[in-house]
């Protein structure tokens, strides 16, 4: 039986950490792929990765370059393409530059492979989830954003050290678009199944939410230059695993949603069951009113900037 190929697009930080932490799955082959102005970057990379296995123990085939015709009949595509976020930047500032190119990635990869899943990671997330299946046209199994795995290993890496306890103790949930106006849920945030709202007072939770929202800005205030990667690549990475290995594993993904919540249309985090078919079933939990009004301003962002999408003709 064939081994599955995965594609990852984007060779900088989020890319390469990605591609070496599938190679230590040893599930699938991997492919690095970037524009050609990145030369032998995406190759050397690969090589340098694929040299590591003897030491590591996977023997999966990496390879990397420039050239399309690399990642024909993928299973997946992860897509970190895109300029990062720069100190003071916020991800909607992304927007039109980043749109302009998941726009030729998606084109490259509706001819490459048309079966193909595909995980989105650029930034802003949940709008270049739209741009993705606008121009593939794929189901919506099959286009799936990770955002809601990152904000929750965020938050529970927060959890466990205001209560000092390990984070595999601790499970912490995040809807909503993935930016300033996401939703953590301390009710669903548990350790060892206790609500973390009954062992930390309610400031202390309020704290936990906020600097959950602020994550991936205070990288980057102090990275200086660039933004996160190495968790954002193992968050794309279990989601690759969970579709691989048919995990019927929920977890939170920023999906278009038909009526689901009350949303039509718009990629929007919430818990989903992902294996083999991609995206499998959409998880409905209750929502306080506090818990939908924020939800519900979560999705106006979105909203908002699929509104300045459909303005400009580079996402048609």
């Amino acid at each position: 039986m064939a081994r599955k190929k995965i594609t990852v697009v984007g060779a900088g930080n989020v890319g390469a950490s990605l591609a070496q932490s599938l190679a230590l799955t040893n599930l699938a082959d991997i492919v690095l792929i970037d524009i050609p102005e990145t030369g032998g970057m995406p190759a050397g990379k690969a090589l340098d990765i694929a040299e590591a296995g003897p030491v590591y123990g996977y023997s999966v085939k990496v390879t990397g370059g420039t050239e399309w015709a690399l990642t024909a009949n993928s299973d997946i595509f992860v897509v970190t393409a895109g300029i990062p976020r720069k100190p003071g930047m916020s991800r909607d500032d992304l927007l039109l530059t980043n749109a302009k190119i998941v726009t030729d990635v998606a084109k490259k990869i509706k001819a490459n492979a048309p079966h193909a899943m595909v995980i989105v990671v650029s930034n802003p997330l949940d709008a270049m989830c739209t741009v993705m299946q606008r121009v593939t046209g794929f189901p919506r199994e099959r286009v799936l954003g990770m955002a809601g795995v990152l904000d929750s290993a965020r938050m529970r890496t927060f959890i466990a050290e205001a209560l000092n306890v390990s984070v595999e103790n601790v499970h912490a949930f995040v809807l909503g678009g993935h930016g300033d106006t996401m939703v953590p849920l301390p009710r669903y945030s548990t350790v060892s199944g206790i609500p973390i709202t009954e062992l930390l007072p309610k400031e202390k939770v309020d704290a936990i939410m906020q600097r959950t929202k602020d994550g991936g800005a205070e990288i980057v205030k102090l990275l200086e230059k660039g933004s996160a990667y190495y968790a954002p690549s193992v968050s794309a990475r279990a989601m690759v695993e969970a579709i691989l290995l048919d995990k019927k594993l929920i977890l939170p993904c920023a999906v278009m949603l038909n009526g689901e919540y009350g949303v039509n249309g718009f990629f929007v985090g919430v818990p989903v069951k992902l294996g083999a078919k991609g995206m499998e079933e959409v998880i409905k939990i209750n929502l306080t009113g506090e818990d939908q009004a924020a939800f519900d301003k979560s999705v106006a962002a979105v909203k908002e900037l699929v509104a300045v999408l459909d303005k400009n003709p580079v996402a048609a």
